[in-house]
Formats: C-alpha cells, sequence, structure tokens
C-alpha cells in the first residue's frame, strides 16, 4: 500500500454532553466531560491508518500538556509524525463539542496552531510529502496553504482528496485540480448553489461538481448514505448501515480515511465506498472523536454481518 499524507489540523477535543442544547442565558447541568484527541486532519490521518495505510501527518502543536497527548494518539494508530511541528508561545487547536442525548453536536473551534501552518511550513516539508501517493487536505488549516498544496500536488502528479469542512469558497481553477472530493449535504449546497437533501439531489450536485473539473465527487448524507459521481464510472449509490448513534464527532473523517486507504490499497470505488460507510457507522455508536475509530478488523467483521447492505 503506497503513502498517504495528512495536511491539516490536530486538535484536543473538549467534550461535554448533556440532555440538551442551553437556550441563550441558560445554565443546564451537563452529564458528563471528556479530553479526547481529534482536530480533523488527525482524525483522517488515525482512520487511515486504522484501515491499514502507511500514513503521515503534516501540522503544527502548540507547547502545552495538550500536544503529547495528541502526538501519542497519532503514534499508536501507526502515524508518523516526524512532519508534526511543536510551537511555543501559541496554544494547541482546541474543539469544544457540546454533545445531546441524541448524539447530534455542536462545535467550536479555536484554530490555535493551526493556523500556524502555513505555505512556507509546507515546503519546508515538501521533500517528505512529495513521496505521497495520496494527499488528504481539510479546511481546518489557512485557506491559502490548502490551495497552494493542492496545485502543487497538481503539478507533480500526487493525487489530492479534499473534505471542504469547514465550507469557504474554493476558487475553480483549485477545484478543477481536486482528484476526489469529499462533502456532506451542506457543503455540497453551498458550493453547488443548489439544495442538497437526499440521493437524487446529491446525484445532481455531484454532477455538476465534477463539470467543474473534480474526478470524483462523494456527497455523504448521513441516514440516507453517500452518493459517488466520476465523470468515468457514472453513479453509486451506498445505502447507509443502520446503527444506534451515540455521537456523531468524526463519523465524517471516519469515512474520509477510510475511503482513502481502501481505494489506495486496490479497492474500486465501490468497495471503497461500502469500507467508509461501514467504518463511520461504526464510529458513530462509539464516544469521541479518534476514539471512536475502528480498525480494519472492525470494520470487515461489520461488513461481514451485514452482507446485503
Amino acid at each position: 500500500m503506497g503513502l498517504i499524507s495528512v495536511i491539516g489540523s490536530l486538535n484536543m477535543d473538549l467534550v461535554v454532553r448533556a440532555t440538551k442544547m442551553p437556550r441563550a442565558g441558560e445554565t443546564l447541568a451537563g452529564s458528563d466531560f471528556h479530553l479526547i484527541p481529534g482536530g480533523k486532519g488527525a482524525n483522517q490521518a488515525v482512520a487511515a491508518a486504522r484501515a491499514g495505510a502507511t500514513t503521515a501527518m503534516v501540522g503544527c502543536l502548540g507547547a502545552d500538556a495538550f500536544a503529547p497527548v495528541l502526538l501519542e494518539s497519532l503514534t499508536a494508530a501507526g502515524v508518523d509524525t516526524r512532519c508534526v511541528a511543536r510551537l511555543a508561545g501559541i496554544s494547541t487547536g482546541t474543539a469544544t463539542i457540546l454533545l445531546e442525548e441524541s448524539g447530534e453536536n455542536r462545535i467550536i473551534i479555536v484554530a490555535g496552531a493551526n493556523g500556524q501552518v502555513s505555505e512556507e511550513r509546507v515546503a519546508a516539508q515538501w521533500e517528505h510529502i512529495a513521496q505521497s501517493d495520496l494527499i488528504l487536505l481539510q479546511h481546518e488549516i489557512p485557506l491559502p496553504t490548502v490551495h497552494t498544496v493542492i496545485a502543487r500536488a497538481h503539478s507533480a502528479g500526487i493525487p489530492v482528496m479534499l473534505n471542504p469542512a469547514p465550507i469557504y469558497p474554493i476558487p475553480a481553477q483549485i477545484l478543477a485540480q481536486v482528484d476526489t472530493l469529499i462533502l456532506n449535504e451542506i457543503e455540497a449546497s453551498f458550493l453547488t448553489d443548489s439544495p442538497v437533501s437526499d440521493p437524487h439531489s446529491a446525484g445532481n450536485a455531484a454532477a455538476k461538481l465534477a463539470g467543474l473539473g473534480v474526478q470524483t465527487a462523494i456527497i455523504t448524507l448521513g441516514s440516507q448514505g453517500a452518493l459517488l459521481f466520476s465523470a468515468a464510472g457514472g453513479e453509486i449509490y451506498q445505502p447507509a448501515f443502520q446503527v444506534t448513534a451515540v455521537d456523531t464527532t468524526a463519523a465524517g473523517d471516519t469515512f474520509v480515511g477510510g475511503y482513502a486507504a481502501s481505494l489506495l490499497a486496490g479497492a474500486s470505488p465501490a468497495e471503497a465506498l461500502r469500507y467508509a460507510s461501514s467504518a463511520a457507522a461504526l464510529a458513530v455508536t462509539r464516544l469521541g472523536a479518534q476514539t471512536s475509530i475502528p480498525t480494519r478488523v472492525e470494520v470487515e467483521a461489520f461488513l461481514a454481518a451485514h452482507p446485503s447492505n
């Protein structure tokens, strides 16, 4: 299996569980509190590594108490952290997550050291990054860095997979250099300026994104499954696996990392889509971000138990 380099964010997740979200000015008693390693970049790196891919992380941490915990979580999953810098005078990124009993969440992110993943810092690591067979990117580091990496990877012939979350506008020339775009219905609606709420509208939006130059567009729809469209292979729909959700945090990241690893291991897009969907389904049955991400062995057992999905 080739090398996946994930260039992105590392956060400590501060998770508060409560029966419901408080209204403005309201104080509620929470049931429990957890510190859990997270960040979209780190989550996707862990997901790819646990799915069996050789994975490296590129990013920044502060020089605080959270940094060694996040590094240990990556290392324990088998992720190469040699390109993760520790910076003095700035905090490690954090995500405060308010989690309802239903499993739904609301998240507030403070970038911290993630904001220091600059174009210059990535350029200094390019010798390592250039060895990649696939580069994974998200929107939790500075957008100029994301766009520069996409353009440089495209010129070098390295496939790029982009998960544009949180969503921001993407210049047309940059979007056309993305090989695989994985996004949810809200992000797809934003980029295509059209409502996406079900597999049919997702198919239309994915085809529109492919028409803008993206080779493969995948739109995740939560309990309604996922829709893949590529100019070469057409449309593939993967129904969702039915599970009881405990916490949806990192489900999307688990999907992205699982899809990337499976595809790089030689799976067809349909097979990779099924693997990613099952990995995400397992993730929502567990609390937290990286603590919820399953291994390949767990996913394969789950798939064996759900042969008809």
